[in-house]
Protein backbone atom coordinates (compact mmCIF):
# COMPACT_ATOMS: atom_id res chain seq x y z
CA UNK A 1 0.00 0.00 0.00
CA UNK A 2 1.33 3.46 -0.88
CA UNK A 3 2.11 5.92 1.87
CA UNK A 4 -0.17 8.91 2.38
CA UNK A 5 2.02 12.02 2.27
CA UNK A 6 0.92 15.10 4.20
CA UNK A 7 2.12 18.63 4.83
CA UNK A 8 0.77 20.31 7.96
CA UNK A 9 1.46 23.67 9.56
CA UNK A 10 0.59 24.43 13.16
CA UNK A 11 1.83 25.21 16.65
CA UNK A 12 3.65 22.84 19.00
CA UNK A 13 1.52 22.11 22.06
CA UNK A 14 4.58 21.09 24.16
CA UNK A 15 8.35 20.96 23.86
CA UNK A 16 9.52 18.01 21.73
CA UNK A 17 10.19 14.92 23.88
CA UNK A 18 13.56 13.45 22.87
CA UNK A 19 14.19 9.81 23.83
CA UNK A 20 16.46 7.01 22.68
CA UNK A 21 15.53 3.49 21.59
CA UNK A 22 17.30 0.56 23.32
CA UNK A 23 19.79 0.44 20.43
CA UNK A 24 20.54 4.17 20.76
CA UNK A 25 18.47 5.71 17.95
CA UNK A 26 17.06 9.14 18.85
CA UNK A 27 13.32 9.71 18.46
CA UNK A 28 11.42 12.92 19.22
CA UNK A 29 7.66 13.25 19.60
CA UNK A 30 5.49 16.34 19.71
CA UNK A 31 1.92 17.36 19.03
CA UNK A 32 1.00 19.99 16.48
CA UNK A 33 -2.23 21.97 16.81
CA UNK A 34 -3.70 22.94 13.45
CA UNK A 35 -6.60 25.41 13.44
CA UNK A 36 -8.59 26.02 10.28
CA UNK A 37 -9.39 29.61 9.30
CA UNK A 38 -12.98 30.09 8.09
CA UNK A 39 -14.31 33.01 6.05
CA UNK A 40 -16.91 34.86 8.13
CA UNK A 41 -18.57 37.55 6.04
CA UNK A 42 -15.88 40.15 5.37
CA UNK A 43 -13.53 38.68 7.97
CA UNK A 44 -12.07 35.41 9.20
CA UNK A 45 -12.59 33.32 12.31
CA UNK A 46 -10.96 30.27 13.86
CA UNK A 47 -12.50 26.92 13.01
CA UNK A 48 -11.98 23.58 14.71
CA UNK A 49 -8.53 22.62 15.94
CA UNK A 50 -7.02 19.25 15.05
CA UNK A 51 -4.11 17.77 17.00
CA UNK A 52 -1.50 15.62 15.27
CA UNK A 53 1.15 13.51 17.00
CA UNK A 54 4.41 13.78 15.08
CA UNK A 55 7.27 11.26 15.33
CA UNK A 56 10.75 12.30 14.21
CA UNK A 57 13.72 9.92 14.02
CA UNK A 58 17.52 10.00 14.15
CA UNK A 59 19.48 13.22 13.59
CA UNK A 60 16.33 15.12 12.59
CA UNK A 61 14.88 14.24 16.02
CA UNK A 62 17.88 15.79 17.77
CA UNK A 63 17.69 18.91 15.61
CA UNK A 64 13.95 19.30 16.28
CA UNK A 65 14.45 18.93 20.05
CA UNK A 66 17.22 21.54 19.98
CA UNK A 67 15.44 24.00 17.68
CA UNK A 68 11.71 24.03 18.50
CA UNK A 69 9.75 24.68 21.70
CA UNK A 70 6.14 24.85 22.85
CA UNK A 71 4.17 27.47 20.92
CA UNK A 72 6.52 27.58 17.94
CA UNK A 73 4.84 27.43 14.55
CA UNK A 74 6.25 24.61 12.42
CA UNK A 75 5.82 23.01 9.02
CA UNK A 76 5.89 19.19 8.94
CA UNK A 77 6.18 17.07 5.82
CA UNK A 78 5.71 13.35 6.33
CA UNK A 79 3.62 10.23 6.00
CA UNK A 80 0.51 9.12 7.87
CA UNK A 81 1.06 5.91 9.84
CA UNK A 82 -1.56 3.89 11.68
CA UNK A 83 -0.77 2.00 14.89
CA UNK A 84 -2.96 -0.38 16.89
CA UNK A 85 -2.51 -1.95 20.33
CA UNK A 86 -4.43 -3.49 23.18
CA UNK A 87 -4.52 -1.97 26.67
CA UNK A 88 -3.82 -4.08 29.77
CA UNK A 89 -7.61 -4.04 30.33
CA UNK A 90 -8.15 -5.65 26.91
CA UNK A 91 -9.46 -2.54 25.10
CA UNK A 92 -8.34 -2.14 21.51
CA UNK A 93 -6.86 1.24 20.59
CA UNK A 94 -5.58 2.75 17.37
CA UNK A 95 -4.07 6.06 16.34
CA UNK A 96 -2.92 7.76 13.16
CA UNK A 97 0.36 9.67 13.51
CA UNK A 98 2.69 11.59 11.23
CA UNK A 99 6.15 10.10 10.60
CA UNK A 100 8.09 13.27 9.75
CA UNK A 101 10.51 13.41 6.84
CA UNK A 102 11.10 17.16 7.23
CA UNK A 103 10.38 19.64 10.03
CA UNK A 104 11.00 23.38 9.82
CA UNK A 105 10.04 26.52 11.69
CA UNK A 106 7.35 28.50 9.91
CA UNK A 107 8.58 31.92 8.82
CA UNK A 108 5.13 33.46 8.45
CA UNK A 109 5.39 35.35 11.77
CA UNK A 110 8.97 34.61 12.81
CA UNK A 111 12.53 34.61 11.55
CA UNK A 112 15.17 31.89 11.80
CA UNK A 113 18.87 31.68 11.01
CA UNK A 114 19.80 28.22 9.70
CA UNK A 115 22.96 26.89 11.28
CA UNK A 116 24.58 23.82 9.78
CA UNK A 117 25.15 21.05 12.31
CA UNK A 118 28.57 19.42 12.48
CA UNK A 119 28.87 15.77 11.51
CA UNK A 120 28.61 14.64 15.15
CA UNK A 121 25.30 16.51 15.55
CA UNK A 122 26.76 19.47 17.47
CA UNK A 123 26.27 22.96 16.09
CA UNK A 124 29.27 24.47 14.33
CA UNK A 125 30.92 27.46 15.99
CA UNK A 126 29.62 30.90 15.05
CA UNK A 127 31.13 32.23 11.86
CA UNK A 128 31.36 28.82 10.19
CA UNK A 129 27.90 29.00 8.65
CA UNK A 130 29.15 28.67 5.08
CA UNK A 131 27.26 25.96 3.25
CA UNK A 132 30.19 25.09 0.95
CA UNK A 133 31.38 22.06 2.95
CA UNK A 134 30.52 18.44 2.20
CA UNK A 135 27.03 17.21 2.99
CA UNK A 136 26.85 15.14 6.23
CA UNK A 137 25.73 12.00 4.36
Amino acid sequence: MADTHVTITGNLTDDPDLRFTPNGNPVANFRLAVTARIKDGDGWKDGDTSFFRVNVWRQLAEHVAESLTKGDRAVVIGRLKSRSWETPEGDKRSVVEVEADEVAPSLRWATAKPERAAKNGEAKPSGSGDFNDDAPF
